[in-house]
Protein backbone atom coordinates (compact mmCIF):
# COMPACT_ATOMS: atom_id res chain seq x y z
CA UNK A 1 0.00 0.00 0.00
CA UNK A 2 1.27 3.44 -0.91
CA UNK A 3 0.58 6.62 1.05
CA UNK A 4 0.53 9.95 -0.72
CA UNK A 5 2.38 12.78 0.96
CA UNK A 6 0.27 15.35 -0.87
CA UNK A 7 -1.95 16.00 -3.82
CA UNK A 8 -2.57 19.38 -5.40
CA UNK A 9 -4.97 20.65 -8.05
CA UNK A 10 -3.93 23.94 -9.60
CA UNK A 11 -4.04 25.90 -12.81
CA UNK A 12 -1.47 24.61 -15.27
CA UNK A 13 1.49 26.70 -16.39
CA UNK A 14 3.72 26.44 -19.45
CA UNK A 15 6.35 24.66 -17.34
CA UNK A 16 3.83 21.85 -16.74
CA UNK A 17 3.64 20.95 -20.42
CA UNK A 18 6.26 18.15 -20.40
CA UNK A 19 4.33 16.39 -17.60
CA UNK A 20 0.98 16.98 -19.28
CA UNK A 21 2.30 15.63 -22.57
CA UNK A 22 3.76 12.56 -20.81
CA UNK A 23 0.30 11.57 -19.60
CA UNK A 24 -1.55 12.78 -22.69
CA UNK A 25 0.54 11.24 -25.46
CA UNK A 26 -0.27 7.57 -24.76
CA UNK A 27 -3.98 8.42 -24.53
CA UNK A 28 -3.94 10.32 -27.83
CA UNK A 29 -1.87 7.63 -29.57
CA UNK A 30 -4.24 4.85 -28.40
CA UNK A 31 -7.15 6.61 -30.11
CA UNK A 32 -9.79 5.05 -27.86
CA UNK A 33 -11.26 8.03 -25.98
CA UNK A 34 -10.64 11.30 -27.85
CA UNK A 35 -11.42 12.49 -31.34
CA UNK A 36 -7.92 13.95 -31.76
CA UNK A 37 -5.96 12.34 -34.58
CA UNK A 38 -3.67 9.64 -33.18
CA UNK A 39 -0.72 11.25 -34.97
CA UNK A 40 -1.39 14.73 -33.52
CA UNK A 41 1.88 16.53 -32.94
CA UNK A 42 2.99 17.63 -29.51
CA UNK A 43 2.93 21.25 -30.70
CA UNK A 44 -0.67 20.95 -31.89
CA UNK A 45 -1.80 19.33 -28.66
CA UNK A 46 -0.03 21.99 -26.59
CA UNK A 47 -1.84 24.72 -28.55
CA UNK A 48 -5.17 22.98 -27.89
CA UNK A 49 -4.67 22.02 -24.24
CA UNK A 50 -2.54 24.76 -22.76
CA UNK A 51 -3.96 28.04 -24.06
CA UNK A 52 -2.59 31.31 -22.79
CA UNK A 53 -4.54 32.70 -19.83
CA UNK A 54 -5.75 35.64 -21.91
CA UNK A 55 -6.98 33.55 -24.83
CA UNK A 56 -10.75 33.57 -25.08
CA UNK A 57 -12.68 30.91 -26.96
CA UNK A 58 -14.28 33.20 -29.53
CA UNK A 59 -11.39 35.50 -30.30
CA UNK A 60 -12.42 38.39 -28.07
CA UNK A 61 -16.16 38.71 -27.47
CA UNK A 62 -16.35 36.13 -24.69
CA UNK A 63 -15.51 37.20 -21.14
CA UNK A 64 -14.51 33.72 -20.00
CA UNK A 65 -10.96 32.48 -20.54
CA UNK A 66 -9.78 28.99 -21.34
CA UNK A 67 -7.94 27.37 -18.44
CA UNK A 68 -6.00 24.15 -18.03
CA UNK A 69 -5.58 22.40 -14.70
CA UNK A 70 -3.26 19.73 -13.38
CA UNK A 71 -3.56 17.33 -10.48
CA UNK A 72 -0.14 16.51 -9.08
CA UNK A 73 0.94 13.76 -6.75
CA UNK A 74 3.94 14.22 -4.52
CA UNK A 75 5.48 11.02 -3.25
CA UNK A 76 7.70 12.66 -0.67
CA UNK A 77 10.94 11.96 -2.52
CA UNK A 78 13.37 14.39 -4.06
CA UNK A 79 11.71 14.33 -7.48
CA UNK A 80 9.21 16.96 -8.58
CA UNK A 81 5.52 16.17 -8.13
CA UNK A 82 4.13 14.02 -10.94
CA UNK A 83 1.22 15.25 -13.02
CA UNK A 84 -1.31 12.43 -12.87
CA UNK A 85 -4.36 14.17 -14.35
CA UNK A 86 -5.19 17.24 -16.38
CA UNK A 87 -8.28 19.10 -17.53
CA UNK A 88 -9.19 21.90 -19.89
CA UNK A 89 -12.14 24.24 -19.17
CA UNK A 90 -13.50 26.66 -21.78
CA UNK A 91 -16.74 28.00 -23.23
CA UNK A 92 -18.48 25.44 -25.42
CA UNK A 93 -19.89 28.14 -27.68
CA UNK A 94 -18.80 31.69 -28.52
CA UNK A 95 -20.61 34.93 -27.77
CA UNK A 96 -24.24 34.51 -26.70
CA UNK A 97 -23.63 30.82 -25.95
CA UNK A 98 -20.50 31.36 -23.88
CA UNK A 99 -22.36 30.76 -20.61
CA UNK A 100 -22.22 27.01 -21.33
CA UNK A 101 -18.93 25.37 -20.34
CA UNK A 102 -17.09 22.50 -21.94
CA UNK A 103 -14.26 20.53 -20.39
CA UNK A 104 -11.92 17.69 -21.27
CA UNK A 105 -10.15 15.43 -18.80
CA UNK A 106 -7.28 12.98 -18.97
CA UNK A 107 -5.84 10.77 -16.25
CA UNK A 108 -2.43 9.12 -16.66
CA UNK A 109 -3.02 5.53 -17.81
CA UNK A 110 -1.04 4.18 -14.82
CA UNK A 111 -3.19 6.12 -12.35
CA UNK A 112 -6.72 5.26 -13.45
CA UNK A 113 -9.17 4.02 -10.84
CA UNK A 114 -7.60 6.03 -8.00
CA UNK A 115 -10.26 8.75 -7.91
CA UNK A 116 -8.10 11.42 -9.55
CA UNK A 117 -10.61 12.00 -12.34
CA UNK A 118 -13.42 12.49 -9.81
CA UNK A 119 -11.34 14.93 -7.73
CA UNK A 120 -10.38 16.93 -10.79
CA UNK A 121 -13.96 16.87 -12.08
CA UNK A 122 -15.25 18.36 -8.81
CA UNK A 123 -12.59 21.07 -9.00
CA UNK A 124 -13.39 21.96 -12.60
CA UNK A 125 -17.16 21.95 -12.01
CA UNK A 126 -16.65 24.32 -9.07
CA UNK A 127 -14.37 26.53 -11.19
CA UNK A 128 -16.96 26.60 -13.98
CA UNK A 129 -19.66 27.66 -11.51
CA UNK A 130 -17.36 30.32 -10.02
CA UNK A 131 -16.70 31.62 -13.55
CA UNK A 132 -20.43 32.10 -14.05
CA UNK A 133 -21.17 29.20 -16.34
CA UNK A 134 -24.79 28.01 -16.17
CA UNK A 135 -24.17 24.47 -17.41
CA UNK A 136 -21.53 22.13 -18.73
CA UNK A 137 -21.79 20.02 -21.85
CA UNK A 138 -19.55 17.31 -23.22
CA UNK A 139 -19.89 17.06 -26.98
CA UNK A 140 -18.17 13.73 -27.55
CA UNK A 141 -17.96 11.15 -24.76
CA UNK A 142 -17.03 7.89 -26.43
CA UNK A 143 -19.78 5.38 -25.70
CA UNK A 144 -17.32 2.53 -25.07
CA UNK A 145 -15.43 4.60 -22.45
CA UNK A 146 -17.52 3.05 -19.68
CA UNK A 147 -15.45 4.50 -16.81
CA UNK A 148 -15.94 8.06 -18.08
CA UNK A 149 -19.64 7.57 -18.76
CA UNK A 150 -20.12 6.16 -15.22
CA UNK A 151 -18.16 9.02 -13.68
CA UNK A 152 -20.11 11.73 -15.50
CA UNK A 153 -23.45 10.12 -14.73
CA UNK A 154 -22.50 9.77 -11.04
CA UNK A 155 -21.77 13.52 -11.03
CA UNK A 156 -25.22 14.34 -12.41
CA UNK A 157 -24.55 14.48 -16.15
CA UNK A 158 -27.25 13.05 -18.37
CA UNK A 159 -26.92 11.66 -21.86
CA UNK A 160 -28.97 13.94 -24.09
CA UNK A 161 -28.24 12.06 -27.29
CA UNK A 162 -25.93 9.48 -28.78
CA UNK A 163 -24.66 9.85 -32.31
CA UNK A 164 -24.47 6.24 -33.56
CA UNK A 165 -21.18 5.14 -35.10
CA UNK A 166 -19.67 8.63 -34.86
CA UNK A 167 -16.36 7.44 -33.39
CA UNK A 168 -14.02 5.05 -35.19
CA UNK A 169 -12.68 3.02 -32.26
CA UNK A 170 -9.46 1.16 -33.12
CA UNK A 171 -10.66 -2.03 -31.40
CA UNK A 172 -14.48 -1.94 -31.41
CA UNK A 173 -15.03 -0.26 -34.77
CA UNK A 174 -17.73 2.41 -35.06
CA UNK A 175 -19.19 3.32 -31.65
CA UNK A 176 -21.46 6.12 -30.53
CA UNK A 177 -20.53 9.51 -29.16
CA UNK A 178 -22.63 10.74 -26.25
CA UNK A 179 -23.66 14.34 -25.83
CA UNK A 180 -23.79 14.82 -22.03
CA UNK A 181 -25.15 17.74 -20.01
CA UNK A 182 -25.28 19.03 -16.45
CA UNK A 183 -26.87 22.24 -15.18
CA UNK A 184 -24.64 24.00 -12.68
CA UNK A 185 -26.22 24.95 -9.35
CA UNK A 186 -27.61 28.45 -9.21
Amino acid sequence: MRTLASMLIRQATATDWPGIWALMEPIIRAGETYTFATDSSEEFMQSQWLPAESLVHDGGACARVCRSYVLTEETGGTSAPMIVATALLHPNFPGAGSHIANASFMVHPNHGGKGYGRLLAHHVLNAAFADGYKAMVFNAVVESNAAAVRLWQSLGFEILATIPGAFEHPVHGPVGLHLMYKALAA
